[in-house]
This record gives structure tokens, sequence and C-alpha cells, in this order.
């Protein structure tokens, strides 16, 4: 587990444009059983992929005009219940930190895998969410 003085700016850079921590698997549940329309979920994490190019990436995606009507985040390494959760809902992907999923009605229809996010501009990654955001949202 990291000290959360260590990633307290990093979940920040996500909570200040208006996503919600998850920091449980009832949590997870309960967005998933109540959802009603779209959710991106990304799975955050300390390393330099996530920082240098998932969230800013989602940060620019979500400035799309078609966006999901919920945003919600669960950090790896942290808090390890509501990801393992969350990662449930991402089957039949393996594991990913940092990983992106868009959620309509509950159901997976857009993933973004840590190996589709390092070494690739966050621009790129953001176009992609788009994309997703303007077929499912």
């Amino acid at each position: 587990m990291y000290p959360e003085e260590i990633v307290a700016p990093m979940k920040s850079e996500l909570t200040e444009v208006g996503f919600d921590e998850l920091l449980t698997a009832d949590a997870v549940d309960n967005l998933m059983n109540n959802m009603s329309g779209t959710a991106l979920i990304m799975v955050n994490s300390v390393c330099g992929c996530a920082a240098a190019n998932a969230r800013p990436a989602v940060r620019m995606a979500i400035e799309n005009d078609k966006k999901p009507s919920q945003l919600a985040t669960v950090f790896a390494g942290v808090d390890q219940e509501a990801v393992a959760q969350a990662r449930k809902y991402f089957l039949p992907y393996p594991p990913s930190s940092p990983s992106i999923g868009l959620m309509k009605d509950g159901k997976l229809v857009h993933f973004i895998e840590r190996h589709h996010i390092e070494g690739r501009p966050a621009e790129l990654i953001a176009e992609n969410l788009k994309a997703a955001f303007d077929e499912y949202c």
C-alpha cells in the first residue's frame, strides 16, 4: 500500500474534475447496480504512464460534447478491495493498472488496457475515448 500523502495529489487530478472515488467493493457494486446510462471508471496508479498519459487523457476526453453521465476512479495499490471489484466488471480483460473502462447500463462497452496507454500520447488516448463517448454516450 502506498502512503496517502503520496497518492493524494494523484487522486485529486481526477476528483477535482468530477470523478468520484470508489473506496470499497460495495461502492463499486453500488455504482454498477444502480447505473443508468454510462460511466467511465479509471483504475488509477502511481506509475509514470498514469501520470503522463492516462490521467491527462481522461481529463481531456471528458471535455467532449458527449461524455459519460458518471465518472469514477479506483486506485491500484491503495483501494485494493475496490480495485479487485472493479476488475470483475472488466472481465475478460486481465488486471491492468492504469486502465480505463467505459460502462453502459452496467456492461463494459470499451476498455483501454495499460499496454494501450504506455508510450502513447495522452491526446491519442483522449481521442480514442472521445470516439467511444460519441458511440455509447
